[in-house]
């Protein structure tokens, strides 16, 4: 690699979703000079590429970034689209360079140590003395192994891929997994009138739906223990934090009650295997269905990371996104990274607060050391 090839930044942020984007908001406020790298071609298409259907599971009061409001009334929960024009418009707003289609391929340390950090992105490259990884907890999906051995003529998506039930066929529809985007989707593919059946135990539910009544008056109760109680402060959030890290959740929006009014056929046994071609559960029971999908969640893929800074779980070791054996190394948009709002658009101001605030205090060491340095060598 040629140095002159190199383009030199002070602080390279690794992804344009709402944890980059409020770390480019705070750095900007300290007068930190860096960039921004996104793979998609726009800004917010992470929210875009979802199902049609999408709705946040939090209010508009409670979705908005630092420094600009979300343009939705305050009890309003917007749709996957308008979150990805939300982002869009922030980085407007605050003329945040984001460098759009930078897909990164690797990072790794320069090889003088007190340089930082070389990425490469396709035919660029990027050098910088601190980054912060900010692409987020879940990047692979997730499809058990016996997928293929699935008939051919079942129609299989996982739920990153699905949009709406007219990529369905004719027949049933199996919706493995029983979080948040399996109890969507299951419900909605049963109101398009497909026989529809959901496989597995679901993680417990609200006593009230999010978007109800009392969801919309308790919503300030619930962001105040999942910001206050709910962190690796408290033993409680300690406990918490890998089992968040695993994936699922309460039933939020759509739950059990309207499950059952859709007519959805429940399993609690988990989809395990395939037998002559189908689907079949734990307990031996053999499903004929013409479509699977699959809300089996996401798995974390750093593997273009070559540092040693992976550890269980696939996840990166780092404490409150700083990670101390890698000076100037960064991570953000973690779930449960400090809180259960870590997850949440709510959260990403604060994360991306504490882990600027550790740059700027890092950068301030580095400029005091240069100086020191010069003037201690011999004329």
């Amino acid at each position: 690699m040629k140095a002159e090839s190199v383009e030199r930044h002070e602080v390279v942020v690794i992804g344009a979703g709402q944890a980059g984007l409020a770390a480019g908001y705070h750095l900007a406020q300290r007068g930190i000079e860096f960039v921004i790298l996104e793979a998609s071609s726009r800004v917010g298409d992470v929210w875009r590429d979802r199902y049609d259907s999408l709705r946040l599971y939090s209010p508009a009061r409670y979705d908005a970034l630092p420094g600009h409001p979300f343009p939705l009334g305050r009890n309003v929960f917007p749709t996957g689209s308008q979150m990805g024009d939300y982002l869009e418009a922030y980085v407007a707003h605050h003329q945040l360079p984001v460098r759009t289609e930078v897909r990164v391929d690797s990072l790794r340390a320069a090889p003088d140590a007190s340089d930082g950090y070389l990425i490469s992105a396709g035919p660029r490259s990027y050098a910088a003395n601190q980054v912060i990884v900010a692409i987020g907890g879940f990047q692979r999906p997730h499809v058990p192994d016996f997928g293929p051995q699935l008939d051919a003529r079942i129609r299989q998506l996982h739920s990153a891929d699905y949009r709406n039930p007219g990529q369905l066929v004719d027949g049933p529809v199996l919706v493995v997994g029983v979080s948040h985007s399996g109890a969507d989707l299951a419900y909605e593919v049963a109101a398009a009138g497909h026989r529809t059946i959901l496989s597995g135990k679901d993680h417990g539910q609200l006593p009230f739906s999010v978007d109800s009544r009392r969801g919309v008056l308790a919503w300030p109760i619930m962001r105040f223990i999942a910001w206050n109680l709910l962190t690796l402060s408290t033993p409680i959030g300690r406990k918490m934090a890998p089992e968040i890290r695993k994936g699922g959740g309460p039933l939020l929006r759509i739950r059990r009650s309207d499950l059952e009014r859709a007519g959805v056929e429940r399993y609690e046994a988990r989809t395990t295997g395939a037998s002559d071609g189908r689907p079949m559960l734990a307990d031996g029971t053999v499903l004929d269905v013409a479509n699977v999908i699959w809300c089996t969640g996401f798995r974390p893929d750093y593997s273009w990371i070559d540092l040693p800074v992976i550890g269980e779980g696939g996840w990166p070791m780092e404490h409150r996104g700083v990670v101390d054996s890698r000076p100037g190394l960064y991570f953000l948009g973690i779930p449960f990274l400090y809180s259960f709002t870590s997850m949440l658009v709510n959260g990403a101001g604060r994360d991306a607060a504490y882990v600027v605030e550790r740059i700027a205090g890092r950068r301030g060491m580095r400029e005091r050391a240069i100086p020191a340095a010069a003037g201690s060598r011999a004329p």
